[in-house]
């Protein structure tokens, strides 16, 4: 099948089309012939792209973990799913991605995909709809009415957090680029600060709920606008490592309960998502370098397979 893999040479790491074999179905295990796949640009460098779980080098890894497509084949124990059936969802990190023609994921990690939707849309879903889910009601506690300040609001987490948090009952602040402050307001957003243009820090006060997705000087600055029983949670790969956000940062887990609850959602209108450029699998690299003429500049690229 053909297949972008993460190779290393003289020059660094690079993406290449290549033509690998395909992958067989275990006991358990569901396998996935992918039609759309959504990229993460950061992804590349994350440990589980160049490390196995033992921490030994990784090579040739398959990357991007979110996809939509139909079941191409399951193994024996799976009886949830029905070869054919058009499914979206996510794999293991450290497992072989859906940059293929074909991906092995698990039932828990996928559900029936948004009737609504196109395989492209759908695939710009998993991972961030359940990222702005998780952070939101799993590990801040979101209330109605409580105050949340939601960093990169125009992003691919960002959409679904402010809509989420606007289900909610939230009042939400949000940060977002001079052009997108318009999408931003129309998702639900109470407040929106330009932040090319404004120091948050100097005008934002007694924030229930932090949810940052950009990290560095802009995580740094948001501790001071939180109440002294607030929540800070972090996605910024840049946290994963530092000891003091021990108890903020977190990374999304597979849930097909809530995968379900997004796909009703979105199927119900009360959900959108946005992608940001489509494009071939031959041009993959193109989507992690950031450099794809008339992207929209907001939500999430997705990679076709044809």
């Amino acid at each position: 099948m053909k297949a972008i893999q993460l190779h290393e040479t003289s020059n660094g790491p690079t993406l290449q089309l290549a033509d690998v074999a395909q992958p067989v179905p275990g006991k358990a295990d569901v396998l996935v012939r992918v039609h759309a796949a959504g990229i993460i640009p950061t992804e590349l460098e994350w440990q589980p792209t160049i490390q196995t779980k033992s921490g030994a080098k990784r090579s040739n890894a398959i990357p991007s973990h979110e996809f939509s497509g139909v079941i191409a084949a399951k193994g024996e124990e799976v009886t949830a799913f029905t070869v054919g059936q058009a499914v979206y969802g996510f794999n293991d990190w450290y497992a072989d991605g859906a940059l293929a023609e074909l991906c092995l994921t698990q039932p828990s990690s996928i559900a029936t995909k948004p009737s609504t939707l196109t395989d492209e849309e759908a695939a710009s879903v998993p991972i961030s709809a359940l990222t702005a889910w998780q952070a939101l009601f799993v590990h801040a506690k979101l209330q109605p009415s409580q105050r949340i300040l939601i960093h990169g609001a125009s992003g691919a987490v960002g959409t679904f957090a402010v809509q989420l948090a606007r289900r909610q009952g939230a009042y939400i602040v949000a940060t977002a680029s001079t052009r997108n402050l318009a999408l931003v307001e129309q998702l639900g957003a109470n407040e929106v600060i330009d932040y090319k243009t404004t120091h948050f820090q100097d005008i934002v006060r007694d924030i229930d709920v932090v949810f940052d997705t950009v990290g560095g000087q802009t995580r740094d600055l948001s501790w001071s606008v939180l109440k002294p029983s607030g929540r800070f949670i972090t996605i910024a790969s840049d946290s994963e490592t530092d000891l003091r956000l021990t108890n903020s940062f977190f990374i999304v887990e597979p849930n097909q309960q809530q995968l379900k609850e997004v796909a009703s959602l979105l199927d119900a209108g009360e959900l959108k998502t946005f992608v940001n450029a489509v494009v071939p699998l031959e041009d993959a690299a193109k989507a992690y370098e950031k450099a794809i003429p008339n992207a929209r500049g907001y939500g999430k690229v997705v990679v076709k397979i044809s």
